[in-house]
């Protein structure tokens, strides 16, 4: 029988990175984790395929390498946050001195305090969207780095078990094809273990193993937030 392992990284849309941090579990749970104490066995179909699932981007952000990478990302961007919070507090402060002395100005104060409020907003959003961008460009990096020495394992473990099909469980519907799966299903756990063990990494000393929020908040006007890790769609397809 060909055996076809089919996993969607698109890593996508509805989990934020700030929702990644919300568990402290090594491997977040889309799809209800499998404990080492009753591993998966898979569901099998009447035609005899065994299917199994994978929470793939609980896999990498539950990895200790992932872990590890992505607590370093979030320090790396530690200044740009703290940057843009302070532009975001002066532009609420000046919005506030707007508000309470505005109607006590003369025109042409009241005119360039508009003006000033109206460029550092500009000035706020423009470089929240390229920390954004920035931030989102290195944690793709990092996802598909590890995607990519992931997959081997992967396919490796599928071959072992005999599983025929396995669905990226990651994003259920309606934003994933997947509506309902179970404990029994999930190989999340199993692989997080085997790459864990060939991988050599040790768990990072930091309690949260996940993206720990956004790279840079959410600034006063409307400016883009950081939003989740949406790396490039990657499918694998092993004989």
């Amino acid at each position: 029988m060909k055996r076809t392992f089919i996993v969607s990284a698109t890593f996508a849309v509805a989990l934020t990175v700030s929702a990644l941090a919300q568990s402290a579990s090594p491997v977040p749970g889309g799809a209800a984790s499998p404990s080492a104490s009753a591993p998966a066995t898979g569901a099998m179909t009447p035609s005899g395929l065994k299917v199994g699932t994978i929470d793939m981007q609980g896999a990498v952000a539950g990895s200790n390498e992932g872990a590890r990478d992505f607590e370093a990302l979030n320090k790396k961007f530690e200044p740009r946050r703290t940057e843009l919070q302070n532009l975001n507090n002066e532009v609420e402060n000046l919005k506030k001195q707007l508000n309470t002395q505005g109607d006590k100005m003369n025109e042409d104060a009241r005119s360039n305090l508009v003006k000033s409020i109206e460029t550092k907003q500009k000035s706020l959003q423009r470089s929240a969207e390229d920390a954004q961008n920035e931030y989102q460009q290195q944690l793709n990096e990092i996802a598909q780095r590890i995607l990519q020495k992931m997959a081997p394992v992967i396919d490796k473990y599928v071959k072992a078990n005999g599983y025929g099909l396995l669905l990226d469980s990651s994003n259920q519907w309606p934003q994933g094809p997947i509506v309902m799966t179970t404990a029994s299903m999930d190989i999340t756990r199993a692989v997080v273990d085997a790459y864990n063990a060939q991988s050599g990494v040790a768990p990072p000393a930091s309690a949260s193993p996940k993206p720990s929020g956004s790279a840079t908040g959410k600034p006063a006007g409307g400016a883009a937030a950081p939003a989740g890790a949406k790396p490039a769609a990657a499918t694998t397809k092993p004989q």
